[in-house]
């Protein structure tokens, strides 16, 4: 018991040591639970201070592509101003010339008449109808952060941005910016930042004041709030209680110890939208703009990424900006101190100490009743914490070292448990070798095709069967009929392990035979299905695919039990999937009578029949190999490709694809090539084997097939 005590404390300074001092999997842990509480209470908007004026796929039909000319962008502006907002911010960089000005038309076509290019030369630049219209009305422009300098830009220039006192803190550092050409940034009444350090991931936390080459400088949002109420700059307060805190007006912003700060996001609304084609149009309510803070911003696909959020969402950046002004406005923040560590790190020591006094004391019963309350107490107290006050209280690893902690103190009185754990894995190596001689049995089933190809010259056939597990439900099968015809089968048993391959082993047997008494292959297969239904107490059934190819004419007659359909790789190269003709499973419908179709195949054409387990095959990601990715691999392969290379080049793709992936069901295929109509027989065969087209039994190796 000493020793467990010894084990329970080493985790607790383990997992101490993570919370206080996180590596990179601690975090991203962390940051999961944290979006985890997002989902579970997205933030509920309680006003709508702010509109987007989106520039979406339907303006761009209308207006033309972007970039727009900017006396375009200037009209738009013009036409939300009329609607008396309380500011405008542009969610759009402008750092080039406008190349539709008329200086820049004038030089872009030489050929024009010189009155006319003098012309053109006289108008007002585009920029300067902008800056117009930017004049008119209180506007932010947005700028974004760079990690090296942009010689275009020094400085920044004079922030609105005054700290409260005590000591600077690190900010979010970016060497250089990227803004709009200075015509533009000079006519506006300020200017916001609007990058972040999430690229291609999910957007948590934004800086809400960085560091931009040495000088404070504000977010878009932030920096619109600024210039709505008329503040002429933030307060800034060094961290105090491991937060710092951004002042105007009566406004009191809570941030993180490095400028940044948590989004709490609510679900997208569409409302929040508005098309900058009806504002163009004029048939945009003018009540929307009132009084609000109106943002515009491009969401056009392919011009915006759309950045996911903790809530499941992919939203346009300009939406994320949006969000913050409302919850700025409701003043709903999260926050997480730099005290919040500490006290998850002692909340993990309170709780493990407890337990290394109440296992060794009491019950087993009494013991997981106090781990239960311990779990409970911590799950809430997170989840109070959020919803309360939106503090962001990492409860996983307290709650991972609360587990391992009473894991290790109960493995202690579990003697007997480790007693009956040894009894199970002996139980569980005698059923490993049971299942392993299933396996070989199994195998031993499998039809010996090379022998059927020596005799019948003029075939050429190869199959791969894999279980999924040991053993599997899949099979296939080859019998010559005569000297002239030959049977085959593919089939899938539904389920898998051991009762599926003793179903699979009775269906097969049945169909062989049924196909082996002549007849019409359809009403074979109705024989087989009815007769393998009165067997079948567990309401199995069977998906097969079977084939009775005639080598004299190529005449194929086949009859598919709900199976995927066989592919026809024809000598020209061409790849095409057969109808799916025939019926249900087998054992699905009582009485169901199978229907034979006939496809006539040329010399040199294949015919590759595969189970659902290629088709189905899955990767790590969960994508399914699918019918698409099959007839790429077919339609790759050599056209005179032998049928042991296409059922390897197939093989190996599905391979290519699963990866590290556990295969998620059995994996047969069978192809066979026909390569025309044998030769005339020798006179003198024929007088000595008059018996020639008497039935030849099916002929088995336990090695042809197995992979």
């Amino acid at each position: 018991m000493n020793a467990a005590r010894l084990a329970a404390a080493s985790l607790l300074a383990f997992f101490g040591a993570l919370i206080v001092v996180p590596p990179a999997p601690v975090e991203a842990l962390r940051e999961a639970l944290f979006d985890a509480y997002q989902r579970a209470f997205p933030r509920e908007r309680e006003s709508a201070p702010v509109v987007i004026v989106e520039i979406d796929e339907r303006t761009l039909a209308e207006r033309g592509q972007w970039p727009w000319p900017r006396t375009q962008l200037a009209e738009l502006l013009t036409r939300i101003a009329a609607a008396k907002p309380v500011v405008i911010g542009l969610d759009m960089l402008m750092s080039e010339p406008d190349r539709f000005s008329p200086d820049a038309l004038a030089s872009l076509v030489p050929d024009l008449p010189r009155a006319v290019a003098q012309h053109l030369r006289a108008l007002p630049s585009n920029e300067a109808r902008l800056a117009a219209a930017l004049r008119g009305q209180r506007s932010v422009l947005a700028i974004a952060g760079l990690d090296s300098p942009d010689p275009r830009h020094a400085a920044p220039g004079a922030p609105p941005v005054r700290w409260a006192g005590g000591e600077i803190p690190p900010l979010r550092r970016f060497t250089g910016w990227l803004g709009s050409v200075d015509e533009l940034d000079r006519a506006a009444a300020g200017r916001g930042l609007i990058s972040s350090d999430a690229t291609g991931r999910i957007v948590r936390r934004i800086p809400l004041i960085a560091d931009v080459a040495g000088t404070a400088t504000p977010a878009l949002s932030l920096e619109m709030w600024r210039v709505a109420t008329g503040a002429t700059a933030l307060a800034v307060s060094a961290p105090s209680r491991g937060l710092m805190e951004v002042s105007f007006a009566d406004a009191r912003i809570p941030l993180q110890d490095d400028g940044t700060i948590w989004v709490r996001y609510a679900r997208h609304d569409p409302a929040l939208f508005v098309s900058a084609s009806q504002v163009l149009a004029g048939t945009a309510d003018a009540e929307l703009f009132a009084s609000k803070l109106v943002l515009v911003g491009v969401t056009g696909l392919g011009l915006v990424d759309f950045q996911p959020t903790p809530l499941g969402e992919r939203v346009p950046g300009v939406e994320i900006h949006a969000q913050l002004i409302e919850q700025i406005y409701d003043r709903t923040f999260l926050v997480r101190p730099a005290w919040a560590r500490w006290v998850e790190a002692g909340t993990l020591l309170a709780a493990v100490l407890l337990l290394m006094w109440i296992v060794p004391r009491r019950r087993v019963a009494v013991s997981a009743a106090t781990l239960a309350a311990l779990v409970a107490a911590l799950i809430g107290a997170g989840l109070a914490a959020f919803v309360l006050g939106g503090l962001l209280l990492d409860i996983a690893w307290p709650l991972l070292g609360v587990l391992f902690a009473f894991s290790v103190l109960l493995a202690a009185t579990l003697a007997e448990a480790d007693r009956q754990r040894r009894a199970l894995r002996e139980q569980a190596a005698r059923s490993a070798g049971e299942l392993a001689a299933a396996y070989r049995i199994q195998m031993g089933l499998l039809p010996d095709l090379a022998a059927i190809t020596r005799a019948l010259p003029s075939l050429r056939i190869a199959a791969l069967l894999e279980p999924a597990r040991t053993v599997g439900g899949d099979f296939f099968d080859c019998l010559q009929l005569d000297r002239h015809r030959v049977f085959f089968i593919v089939g899938d048993v539904s389920g898998k392990g051991m009762p599926a391959a003793v179903f699979m082993a009775l269906s097969k047997a049945t169909i062989k035979a049924a196909a082996a008494r002549g007849g019409d292959l359809g009403a074979a297969m109705t024989r087989a299905g009815a007769e393998i239904s009165r067997e079948n107490p567990e309401q199995l059934f069977v998906t097969a695919f079977a084939g009775i190819l005639d080598l004299r004419t190529g005449m194929l007659e086949c009859c598919n039990a709900g199976h995927e359909p066989p592919y026809l790789f024809t000598a020209e190269g061409a790849v095409e999937r057969l109808p799916n003709a025939g019926g249900p499973p087998l054992c699905t419908l009582e009485g169901f009578e199978y229907a034979t179709a006939y496809r006539e195949l040329g010399p040199g054409d294949s015919l590759c029949v595969v189970s659902d387990g290629v088709t189905e095959a899955m990767n790590e990601r969960h994508a399914l190999y699918g019918a698409h990715q099959l007839e790429l691999a077919l339609k790759f392969a050599k056209r005179d490709a032998a049928p042991h290379e296409l059922v390897g080049a197939v093989r190996e793709d599905v391979r290519r694809f699963v990866g590290n992936a556990a295969a998620s069901d059995d994996i047969t295929l069978l192809a066979l090539r026909w390569a025309g109509p044998p030769p005339p027989p020798d006179v003198t065969d024929e007088l000595a084997d008059v018996d020639l087209d008497a039935p030849v039994a099916g002929l088995v190796d336990p090695v042809v097939g197995r992979h």
